[in-house]
């Protein structure tokens, strides 16, 4: 018989498994259920609360938390099984020491990829998250970023510089998945570029490596990349509309979706 999380496991879960913010809504509830099973609120054997219950308690449609799902079992750290005493269950890590393994690795030449990481992947992991604070970067990144796109919205940008800004948000939309993240790369330090602060995009190009060294470590995700470009749509559209704050309001959430990828898997 599973172990339930009704009753006492119920409140257990109750710090972690509250509403998330609309916005970040899949990414955010990825990060909710990651944390319960890397705390082990949920033991190997376990079961996860009920679909209904676990969208309810972050405030998410059964859909969304459908793909949430998706991604955990894709990365073997659930299962889901049938019949009577069904349901979704915290699956036993294959490296219990180590600093966000289970099922995360990369594939050849640093790409992403859908199945579980083996040693290497692991240890690799291990090492790029010790040798930075994560929390720092990631506070870092979201000052630049969200500054460059304020500026950038303040500034009249011209036909030629609003011209690389849509060239760069247009390559971003056409990238097959193995592209992405080089084009989004690309989009972002366009952005760091004409915000008139040569300063600021050359500490955002150093910041940007680090943070594409620590996503190099997680899986892509298609939702979030389907999430991430029409977040890039809203950037770009209040950027070159002169809305300042819609702009530092985009960039901001759009920098809380990664942030919560990277928390979700790294810790």
């Amino acid at each position: 018989m599973p172990e339930e999380t009704g009753g006492a496991g119920a409140d257990r879960l109750a710090p972690v498994l509250g509403p998330v913010r609309a916005g970040n809504g899949f990414e955010e509830a990825l990060e909710r259920i990651l944390q319960v099973v890397r705390l082990g609120l949920v033991p190997a054997g376990g079961r996860l609360p009920s679909e209904r219950d676990l969208a309810e308690r972050l405030g998410i449609s059964r859909v969304t938390l459908r793909e949430v799902l998706k991604v955990l079992r894709e990365q073997g750290l659930v299962e889901a099984r049938r019949g009577r005493y069904g349901g979704t269950f915290v699956l036993a890590r294959a490296d219990p020491g180590g600093a966000g393994t289970g099922g995360v690795g990369t594939g050849g030449g640093g790409t992403p990829g859908a199945g579980g990481a083996d040693a290497g992947g692991a240890g690799e992991l291990r090492r790029r998250v010790a040798a930075v604070d994560v929390e720092d970067v990631l506070r870092f990144r979201e000052v630049l970023e969200v500054g460059a796109a304020g500026l950038c919205a303040e500034l009249e940008l011209g036909p030629e510089r609003a011209g690389r800004l849509r060239a760069a948000l247009a390559r971003t939309r056409d990238a097959p998945p193995a592209e992405y993240r080089r084009q989004d790369t690309l989009l972002h330090l366009t952005l760091a570029g004409l915000c008139g602060s040569p300063t600021l995009a050359t500490q955002y190009a150093a910041v940007r490596a680090t943070v594409n060294g620590l996503l190099d470590c997680i899986p892509l995700l298609v939702r979030n990349l389907e999430h991430s470009q029409r977040q890039h749509a809203a950037l770009v559209e209040a950027v070159l509309a002169g809305d300042a704050d819609g702009a530092r309001a985009a960039m901001r959430e759009h920098c809380a979706g990664t942030a919560a990828l990277l928390r979700g898997f790294l810790t």
